[in-house]
């Protein structure tokens, strides 16, 4: 085989890499976040809280609600 053959072929596997990675690592991190939400009712809770308002479950559930159709 010809040099230019070799660098052909270690370009086109570095792109292929590449390519790979990023589709299994977006892959990875979409289902951690799906198993390990950001922030949870009690972080929502403790929100409406600091603000100094007492939220009912229906207001957590909107927000929550907000944030999942926001992905």
């Amino acid at each position: 085989m010809e040099v230019w053959s070799w660098i052909l072929l270690i370009v086109l596997a570095l792109i292929g890499g590449l390519v790979a990675g990023f589709f299994v690592s977006r892959w990875l991190f979409k289902r951690e976040l799906a198993k390990n939400p950001p922030i949870s009712e009690n972080m929502i809770r403790a929100m409406f809280l600091s603000m100094g308002r007492k939220p009912s479950e229906s207001q957590i559930r909107a927000v929550m609600n907000n944030m999942k159709n926001s992905q």
